[in-house]
């Protein structure tokens, strides 16, 4: 069994021919204009003093007004020594102190009438002096137990010491326990009667 080409409708396979001549003319048109230029020097330099004139049209534009010239035929190049010398003959005679003389006398400043600060003038106002603050208890909370009568036992650090106390209690001659909670004991100092409370620490 032989194989259908396609090319029993001629109509068809025209104008695919065509189609393709035609992008092949276009694709062929536009290569050789970007790689053709100007085939002459003269052409060449045509094109060139074109940009110039226009680059220099442009940035004159941009830049302007032109600048004025002036004509130096009025100038007198000759020196005139009589003004150069009425010029070195000027002496300072300024009615006040001379700063570049160290012979003058310096100018007197008067005092001020008022001083720039504003102070008062009436007596300072007596200060109150500071209240000192009552140290912080020197005591870590680091546990508790429970009896079985619901006395709870709270457990004290105090520097190497532990101390094992109740509501009530003086630790180390010195503290005396109010109030024990799971996490928190309120412990009073008695030397400066400060009451503080310390939560639960642990290590």
């Amino acid at each position: 069994m032989a194989l259908a080409l396609g090319l029993e409708n001629k109509r068809n396979v025209a104008l695919v021919i065509v189609l393709f001549a035609g992008i092949l003319g276009y694709v062929g048109y536009q290569v050789y204009s970007t790689f053709s230029g100007p085939s002459t020097p003269a052409q060449l330099a045509a094109v060139r003093t074109g940009a110039a004139a226009t680059t220099a049209s442009s940035g004159a534009s941009d830049a302007g007004p032109a600048a004025q010239k002036l004509n130096n035929a009025g100038i007198d190049p000759s020196l005139h020594f009589d003004k150069l010398a009425a010029s070195e003959d000027v002496r300072y005679d300024g009615t006040g102190r001379n700063i570049f003389s160290a012979d003058s006398a310096p100018i007197a400043i008067p005092a001020p009438i008022k001083s720039a600060r504003n102070t008062p003038t009436g007596p300072a106002a007596p200060i109150a002096p500071a209240v000192p603050q009552p140290p912080a208890i020197d005591l870590k909370f680091f546990g508790y137990a429970e009896d079985k009568d619901k006395n709870i036992r709270a457990f004290f650090i105090h520097g190497d010491d532990i101390f094992i106390a109740r509501a009530g209690d003086i630790v180390d001659h010195r503290y005396k326990v109010d109030i024990i909670q799971p996490l928190k004991v309120i412990v009073t100092d008695l030397a400066y009667n400060n009451t503080q409370t310390l939560a639960l620490s642990t290590f």
